[in-house]
């Protein structure tokens, strides 16, 4: 009897997780991570010519803010020079600013209003 090396089995291909059974690569899929869009604030200032009652009654009106709330935010504006009316995105912010000062300008008040970025 003949004595034979023996033969090692063929090894059968392992599926790896990177390539599919057409031997293509397979990417992996990563999540993206997606910033929230800059937010402004609305930014009414004191001046000292237009009236309280019209500043309460655009406020009232354009931030959709109740009598009390709408009267804190004029006293915060008169005592420290300026108040924050709401915050917003850039778009709505800027509509808010040119509402503000059509109605001023209209009624004929020098009422000053801005946006600017909120920092974080």
């Amino acid at each position: 009897m003949a004595t034979k090396t023996p033969v090692t089995p063929p090894v059968p291909l392992v599926q790896t997780p990177d390539r599919d059974d057409g031997g293509s690569v397979v990417l992996e899929r990563r999540t993206q991570k997606v910033q929230p869009p800059q937010m402004y604030q609305v930014v009414m200032l004191n001046d000292d010519y237009t009236p309280m009652e019209f500043v309460v009654v655009v406020i009232q009106e354009f931030f959709g803010k109740d009598l009390e709330a709408a009267t804190q935010i004029m006293l915060k504006i008169h005592l420290d020079g300026k108040g924050v009316c709401g915050v917003y995105s850039r778009d709505v912010a800027a509509t808010k600013v040119d509402q503000v000062l059509d109605a001023a300008a209209k009624a004929g008040h020098p009422l000053q209003c801005i946006s600017e970025p909120v920092e974080f």
